[in-house]
């Protein structure tokens, strides 16, 4: 398909989309408007057709620009040197959180969207970056700084800024409004006008943008062909889901937002055909899967509920939730895949485990995690109450125990947990503190007074590196078994995102799972151990006869036979076994 057909196509799939969000009037010059900016980024030149997105080699590492520092040297180049020393050929993406001028929430209350933090760098480290792996960039569209120009025109009355924003009438609704967070939903600023109350879902610094005006869309697809043409291959779109507004509604997940949604998938398709556009929405689980729409929306969806369902099966040693989970609710439509992760910037969502986990069960977990050095964070709820809405804890941390107490399986169960979380289908992502066992950052919590700090760490080049170099220090431990185990990943096509798998049922202290490559050239079987208990996996009853002939661990090295009828798991013990070809 040529360039031209492409925006032929987009301009059809741009108008019944626009209708469907804005008053008919509206809709003719707004298409026109956008379909001057995707000609104006595109030459409109044949392009390639895309067989597949990604592979079983895509990894993607998760960091800020400053996560490792070093004087005199722009954190960015030194993150950049550390991934192409240490992470060359097994990392192929990286995550770049926000690296734009910001002034809260660590770069989520962006300043300027075309711009780089100069304390981070600039655009020729970006691209250092750039040159060696693909890069993730978030498009933060719900809200900006209240530093942006488009704010402080706001406050001035002036143009365009002056209507960017919300200003509910007195008598509107908004007692069903749900949000993440406790402080109020509207913030009263002096304007040219008067005193005005903004909306602001996440803080009084984060002015939500009013999506009702057409103008403010076309801003934000100005933002998005930046990006890519940046040389950004995913797209991030941050806390999407509180994007469009109406009074007496819950002002989530509204229509108008899955449309626009869609709406930027088809501008990406139509200019930028090999790039991804993903969704941030931690919220419970179904909600979060509406974000595939019919395969017509996101191409990707992060796995909320995954990170806090093997938080709880390895400190309560079991694998019903965790296992029923992944039976019933763990697949992505055609042409699309989840981003699997751990731990992240945040914290571990609880959200996602509405209708998954027994509340019992979660305040159990809830004061584990307190016990081992973390923190909870609250949200407001409708009726005035608060209930809890992350764990905020090193992922390192949270495990260095499980209901019992503390014991000596930190670092097996760590390492367990990293490598089931890769396994699953889907794209793994890793948060560059997981690579690194990095611990709770209270100090980072007590200068920053937010609780999210906790996993934030910054650390010293120098420091980082006499721990790798020391073999007996939990960051070496960690950083090159984990690096061995995704160099593995990577050669198993197995482990291909659109690969078919097959949860099996083993117990309660087990969680298996067969992986298949698209070609049906390769199946491999995964086995965890949930416990610091052995336990026995009887392979004739477990495995339904598919296990026949000469297999090898790919982990371990063992090599297992049909004729060998247990296999024994020491605990916290990860096996992964492919057939040994003839």
């Amino acid at each position: 398909m040529t360039g031209a057909e492409m925006l032929e196509r987009f301009q059809r799939q741009g108008s019944e989309r626009l209708a469907r969000i804005y008053p008919d009037e509206q809709v003719k010059d707004l298409l026109d408007q956008i379909v001057a900016e995707l000609q104006s980024f595109s030459d409109t030149a044949a392009t390639e057709p895309i067989n597949r997105l990604w592979s079983e080699q895509d990894l993607i590492l998760i960091s800020y620009g400053d996560s490792i520092c070093a004087a005199g040297l722009a954190p960015v180049q030194v993150l950049c040197s550390f991934l192409e020393q240490h992470l060359s050929g097994i990392v192929n993406t990286v995550h770049l959180l926000p690296f734009f001028p910001y002034s809260s929430d660590d770069g989520f209350a962006v300043v300027d969207y075309q711009s780089v933090n100069p304390r981070l760098g600039d655009w020729g480290e970006i691209a250092a970056i750039n040159r060696n792996f693909d890069l993730m960039v978030d498009l933060v569209i719900n809200h900006v700084s209240s530093q942006h120009r488009w704010f402080q025109e706001y406050l001035h009355d002036e143009a365009p800024g002056k209507n960017y924003f919300i200003t509910p009438p007195k008598d509107a609704d908004l007692s069903h409004v749900v949000r993440p967070r406790q402080s109020p939903l509207l913030t009263e600023v002096e304007t040219n006008r008067g005193s005005a109350k903004v909306w602001t879902t996440f803080s009084a610094d984060q002015v939500d943008t009013n999506f009702s005006n057409p103008d403010v869309l076309l801003e934000y697809i100005k933002v998005l062909l930046f990006y890519l043409s940046q040389g950004a291959r995913f797209i991030r779109l941050d806390a999407v889901a509180f994007l469009w507004k109406e009074w007496g509604t819950s002002c989530l997940n509204l229509p108008q937002t899955h449309e626009i949604v869609k709406l930027l998938r088809n501008i990406i398709e139509t200019v930028a055909p090999k790039s991804v556009l993903l969704t941030e929405t931690n919220l419970p689980h179904q909600q979060n899967l509406s974000y595939f729409g019919d395969s017509n929306e996101a191409h990707m969806v992060y796995q909320f509920s995954l990170s806090p369902l093997l938080l709880h099966g390895l400190y309560r040693g079991t694998s019903l939730y965790l296992c029923e989970w992944a039976r019933s609710r763990c697949n992505a439509p055609p042409g699309c895949t989840f981003l699997n992760f751990t731990a992240s910037h945040d914290g571990v969502g609880l959200r996602p485990l509405e209708g998954l986990l027994p509340q019992g069960e979660i305040d159990l977990l809830l004061h584990g995690m307190e016990k081992f050095g973390g923190l909870v964070s609250y949200k407001a709820n409708d009726d005035g109450s608060r209930s809890p809405y992350e764990i905020n804890i090193g992922y390192f941390d949270a495990l260095k125990g499980t209901w019992l107490g503390d014991d000596c399986w930190q670092l097996a169960r760590f390492l367990l947990a990293q490598t089931l979380m890769i396994g699953l289908r889907g794209i793994p992502a890793l948060y560059l503190h997981s690579l690194l066992a990095t611990p709770n950052d209270h100090d980072g919590v007590a200068q920053s007074g937010r609780a999210r700090s906790i996993n934030r760490h910054r650390w010293q080049q120098q420091e980082l590196e006499e721990l790798l170099d020391d073999q007996q220090s939990n960051q070496a431990k960690v950083f090159f078994e984990l690096r061995r185990r995704l160099q593995i990943r990577r050669q198993q096509p197995a482990f291909h995102p659109d690969g078919r798998q097959e949860i099996l049922h083993l117990g309660e202290y087990l969680f298996g799972f067969w992986r298949f490559s698209p070609d049906g050239k390769q199946k491999l079987f995964a086995v965890h151990n949930l416990t610091e208990q052995p336990r026995n996996l009887y392979v004739d009853g477990a495995l339904d006869g598919q296990f026949n002939g000469r297999w090898v661990g790919l982990l371990t090295g063992e090599i297992v036979t049909s004729e060998r009828a247990v296999i024994e798991l020491p605990p916290y013990h990860v096996l992964w076994l492919a057939q040994q070809q003839e």
